[in-house]
């Protein structure tokens, strides 16, 4: 009898894919890509079941300290550079040497962004990213004559979703969208995982993420654990269960520069079933800390390092 296929095959699956049938593909960053159109995979999340990776070794901290960072709604990189996360650092960092003309270092970059407020203000901010979308998407009142005045307070998506799941659960309504075509333009990166569709059946929480650009080498493995640790967190205030993380991706690619990174995660066998516990259940979905959230039983692979195409 075979045993049981491990929730990661597909993943492997989808990468031998791209990397031998994918159309090769010139793109934004001018590096390269081999790329498929429209792909999917389905990951259980019952009995704390987590998508971790575990042919190469996922900080997972960092991805949930990034997810806490969108909550917040906050879009500058300060408060992630005191918590030594570095994974938006690139884009704002490749803006200040090219209109400033410096050749700085990450590093020193990073500590004038951590040790001066006017600093980040003026260079650490990414634009109306992710956060800004998920709790303050911008709102707009008449005010007579055919004009409008924008309003303080945005609206809040993630609380309506929140209250929509608790007080409507059979709705069809129940989406994050990041996708703001009116401040695309004046965002560092537009989103990559751009809609988030809840779905409540039986008193369990699944849910679809749509991914319009996925980095299968690199960003897949944050874009799947966060997704799933959302999920988790919206269950365990709402009172749900946790059912399905259903990941679609629309342009889904392989840097041609990553032929080490590709080649070496093929070579390796999926094994072991880590777990992500939640260790209790705050008053709001805002109300989560790093410290609420355990990893067991994961035994990754090594790392395997890449360069991020910007």
């Amino acid at each position: 009898m075979e045993p049981a296929p491990h929730y990661e095959d597909q993943y492997l699956a989808l990468m031998r894919r791209i990397w031998t049938e994918g159309t090769v593909q010139r793109d934004r960053t001018g590096v390269g890509t081999r790329a498929v159109f429209g792909a999917m995979m389905r990951f259980s999340l019952a009995d704390d079941a987590v998508p971790l990776l575990t042919t190469k070794r996922v900080y997972w901290k960092t991805a949930a300290r990034e997810m806490l960072w969108f909550l917040t709604g906050n879009t500058n990189i300060r408060p992630l550079l005191q918590q030594k996360v570095r994974i938006w650092t690139d884009w704002p960092l490749d803006r200040y040497r090219r209109e400033t003309g410096s050749d700085i270092t990450q590093d020193d970059f990073e500590a004038q962004i951590v040790g001066s407020a006017e600093f980040a203000e003026k260079w650490g901010d990414l634009g109306p990213v992710y956060g800004a979308q998920w709790v303050n998407w911008p709102n707009y009142q008449p005010v007579g004559e055919g004009l409008f005045q924008k309003m303080e307070k945005g609206i809040d998506q993630v609380s309506l979703l929140v209250e929509s799941l608790k007080n409507n659960p059979g709705s069809r309504r129940h989406i994050i969208e990041g996708w703001n075509v009116a401040e695309l333009d004046r965002m560092a990166l537009p989103p990559c995982h751009k809609t988030y569709q809840f779905h409540v059946a039986d008193g369990v929480l699944s849910c679809i993420l749509f991914q319009r650009s996925c980095d299968l080498g690199l960003g897949f493995a944050f874009n799947a654990f966060s997704a799933a640790l959302l999920i988790r967190m919206l269950a365990n205030v709402c009172g749900y269960q946790p059912g399905e993380l259903i990941w679609q991706g629309g342009d889904v690619h392989l840097y041609l520069n990553h032929s080490d990174l590709v080649e070496e995660q093929l070579s390796r066998t999926p094994s072991g079933n880590p777990k992500l516990k939640l260790l209790r259940t705050p008053q709001s979905i805002f109300d989560f800390a790093i410290e609420d959230f355990e990893v067991v039983d994961y035994t990754p692979q090594s790392h395997i390092s890449a360069p991020v195409a910007v």
